[in-house]
């Protein structure tokens, strides 16, 4: 390789790193700590490509980058990044950055990138955005940090997750229609709001259809959803007549003289939408006018190496402040199948944040939280689902102290047995009602407004169960 390549990272060990690995390539290199230094350097006019972390002490690396395009237009910039989220991805695409790797990256892979972007062709000058301009992505880039935004759970270094960030950050501000595939657990309806609350639809409405939405108010949710995005909960699993009147409103709203504000169109499915549409469970005309592009939810067996920092996510919402898990009780996570994906991981954390007896979780502790709830003192499953439902609670409660000794939980206890209740009902419920939130919220005896910022608080997947024929 030939050529100056500029790098900024606050880590000495990755600067020292990078300057032995591309010094023995042929290049020259300035390294630097600071971002401040990176963009001197760029006003000097020095440097052919330049490689930046993120979170840097002075600043945000990627706020960098419209400074670096105005003032060296066609000089290729290179992110790296161990905020290794949805945002991160969408950012650097909308920054119009070279290349963009999660930490920890691969030296090879980082070097070959390295040398496309001193080989390539200057760019045709344009115009960037302004550094002051707010992306859709940098606005909500703040909520996403919060450990209850949905957006925080869309993490992941494991390389299925990178790449399904790259395909969403370079669609997430298209109209093309998107079919979400996966497992039930996997996040297919966070993904689907992510679509939506991540791209230029942000301020528009956010409409979902489920199969208990009665068949007349169709027409009218899909009005309300103009401007915005709607999104079809499992229409596979819809009867046939509600599949064709929402394929016959779709039809009449791009075509319509309102057409322009017809909204961006989202569903989610099981992992083979394909399959049900040559199956005759989802109807073919539908599914060509939803499966513009096919993105798959991977399952959790196929990215354990996310499991530390999904865990990170899920035991901080369920305690302040949160307890860590010991290298013996993730080693215990990642040999469970999870077949429940990600709904079952962060049920079964919040279950082990209740319970934790000290500032880590260990193996044992993991163990009893995989075997499910605690059965009665001296009895068998048979007693315990043929009791009262305040014995069973009863029992788990008194284990949950008995395991703290002579020290009282640590606080908030009342908060967290609500909601460790309040999930798996609601979700049962939804589930039962088959994802119809007025009959859901009328067979808890709630507010259906009430039952939507639960939904929401809680992180709640509404998911359909299929029909047995």
């Amino acid at each position: 390789m030939d050529g100056t390549v500029l790098v900024a990272d606050d880590d000495r060990t990755i600067r020292t790193v990078l300057t032995q690995a591309l010094t023995r390539a042929g290049c020259k290199v300035h390294a630097t700590g600071s971002l401040g230094q990176l963009m001197r350097w760029v006003d000097e006019g020095r440097g052919d490509l330049v490689v930046t972390d993120v979170m840097m002490p002075d600043g945000n690396g990627l706020d960098l980058v419209p400074s670096i395009a105005r003032t060296r237009p066609g000089l290729p910039v290179i992110v790296i990044s161990a905020q290794n989220t949805i945002v991160t991805a969408i950012r650097a695409t909308e920054a119009a950055v070279f290349d963009y790797l999660p930490k920890p990256f691969d030296l090879p892979e980082l070097m070959a990138r390295v040398r496309a972007g001193l080989a390539r062709q200057p760019r045709r000058e344009t115009a960037p955005a302004p550094a002051t301009t707010a992306t859709p992505a940098a606005a909500a880039a703040a909520a996403a940090a919060r450990s209850d935004d949905p957006a925080s759970m869309l993490i992941g270094h494991a390389p299925v997750m990178q790449a399904l960030f790259r395909t969403v950050a370079r669609v997430v501000n298209t109209d093309l229609a998107v079919i979400v595939a996966g497992e039930p657990g996997t996040g297919r309806s966070t993904l689907a709001q992510a679509l939506h609350s991540l791209g230029d639809r942000r301020d528009g409405p956010l409409v979902r259809i489920t199969a208990g939405d009665p068949a007349d108010t169709l027409a009218a949710r899909l009005d309300a959803a103009r401007g915005g995005t709607l999104v079809l909960e499992d229409p596979a699993g819809w009867d046939p007549a509600a599949q064709a009147r929402i394929a016959g409103l779709i039809e009449a709203a791009e075509a319509g003289p309102d057409r322009a504000r017809a909204p961006r169109l989202v569903a989610t499915t099981g992992p083979d939408p394909e399959a049900d549409a040559a199956e005759g469970r989802l109807r073919p005309d539908l599914y060509y006018r939803l499966a513009g592009l096919v993105l798959t939810a991977p399952p959790l067996r196929a990215r354990l190496d996310d499991l530390p920092a999904l865990a990170r996510v899920s035991l901080e919402r369920a305690a302040s402040p949160a307890p860590q898990l010991s290298n013996g009780a993730l080693d215990a996570l990642r040999a469970h199948p999870f077949p429940g994906n990600l709904r079952e991981l962060d049920n079964i954390l919040r279950r082990l944040a209740l319970t934790a007896t000290g500032a880590a979780i260990e193996a044992p502790e993991v163990a009893v939280a995989l075997a499910g709830p605690a059965q009665p003192r001296g009895g068998d499953a048979r007693g315990a689902a043929n009791g009262r439902l305040a014995d069973t609670v009863e029992q788990h409660l008194q284990r949950y102290f008995d395991m703290h000794g002579d020290q009282l939980p640590p606080p908030g206890l009342y908060d967290r047995i609500m909601r460790e209740v309040e999930r798996p009902l609601i979700q049962i419920a939804l589930d039962a009602c088959s994802g119809n939130q007025l009959r859901c919220a009328d067979l808890l005896g709630i507010n259906r407004n009430t039952l939507r910022k639960k939904v929401s608080d809680l992180n709640i997947e509404v998911a359909r169960r299929r029909r047995v024929m």
